[in-house]
């Protein structure tokens, strides 16, 4: 071979060295240069805010544009392309959450990713009291905006919705949604999720409360004169005496007289009860009409429950309140009317019974 041809052969290897190292480097610098550009925001502290934490609510089905416009709207994040970039590469995009999250603020972009994709929804604690109406009860949830106040009332009376909740029978669900303390998560949206969860918790107690007795009681009958009670007395130590004296009245054929079943009755109410009000005929005035009002009157509780299927044995058939919270009961009517006499009358404060 001679020196021109060695000479070419050489030239040639030398350049293609050179082409398809101009190759390599034509590729790797944009790639670099784009791996610093993602780096560079992905690692980059977020937004300064005062607040070191923000709540975002993250709709379902959210896109992950939607999702990046939510965080920056909370200064949780500098909206930017990259920020699909981010979630793309590392494999985020299809794990992102739906819910409502409290989120750290000033935290780079790929650690926002990543909490996104492990973050507990909030849960929120709402309490209902023992002794509030299904109407009460709405007015809580409805001012937190857990539904709409018409869509629950509603369903309080929908035959179909009450059937399914295992209920049949129950012209509404005035006494089964259960007083407790529920902790909620904004996914459990609507009147017929939270009342759902409420009749079943409501379930769980009466099967709890009647398991052990020989013969199942009547349903409907000890939630009435359950609703009763609770709206009798706050003392937890009277409850099964008041229900005591309800089912002696009941057993005599005597009217049971309370006064908190005349004021469900009527449409509106306010101050002392009135004796037109004893004498107004409502289906749930228990001085009009002989035995139970036609349904529950509130909402109670387990131990309301208990003390209707385990009263205390007792001969009395009246009690009347001391105005300390307790009652004074009494087996006859003189003695009753004695004791109105002493703490009642004097004030021009309700009957008694």
């Amino acid at each position: 071979m001679s020196d021109f041809q060695l000479l070419k052969k050489s030239l040639l290897r030398f350049l293609r060295k050179r082409i398809v190292l101009a190759t390599i480097l034509g590729l790797l610098v944009p790639t670099l240069l784009f791996a610093g550009w993602i780096a560079i925001y992905g690692f980059r502290s977020g937004p300064v805010t005062a607040a070191p934490t923000a709540v975002v609510n993250i709709p379902r089905g959210a896109s992950q544009h939607s999702i990046a416009t939510i965080l920056a709207a909370k200064g949780i994040i500098d909206e930017d392309v990259r920020f699909y970039l981010l979630a793309k590469i590392f494999g985020y995009s299809a794990m992102l959450q739906a819910g409502e999250f409290r989120l750290d603020t000033g935290k780079p972009p790929l650690e926002v990713l990543k909490a996104l994709v492990l973050a507990k929804p909030i849960q929120h604690s709402i309490t209902i009291p023992e002794g509030l109406r299904a109407s009460e009860i709405a007015a809580i949830f409805g001012e937190g905006g857990w539904f709409d106040p018409r869509s629950f009332a509603n369903l309080l009376v929908d035959k179909e919705f009450i059937a399914k909740q295992g209920l049949s029978g129950v012209d509404s669900l005035e006494g089964y949604l259960y007083p407790d303390t529920y902790l909620l998560t904004r996914d459990v949206h609507g009147a017929e999720k939270i009342m759902g969860l409420m009749i079943g918790r409501f379930n769980k107690v009466w099967t709890e409360v009647t398991a052990k007795l020989p013969d199942k009681p009547d349903r409907q009958k000890t939630v009435i004169l359950a609703s009763m009670v609770e709206k009798e007395t706050g003392a937890p130590a009277e409850r099964p005496l008041i229900a005591g004296v309800f089912l002696n009245r009941l057993q005599l054929g005597m009217r049971l007289q309370s006064d908190p079943t005349v004021l469900y009755g009527l449409e509106k109410h306010a101050g002392t009860i009135t004796h037109n009000d004893l004498q107004n005929p409502t289906s749930y005035n228990t001085y009009a009409v002989a035995g139970l009002p036609a349904g529950p009157i509130c909402s109670p509780g387990k131990e309301a429950l208990l003390a209707v299927l385990a009263p205390t044995p007792t001969k009395d058939l009246y009690f009347v309140a001391k105005n300390d919270g307790t009652h004074h009961f009494s087996e006859t009517l003189a003695e009753h009317n004695s004791a109105v006499q002493k703490y009642q009358r004097k004030k021009g404060g309700e009957k008694g019974k």
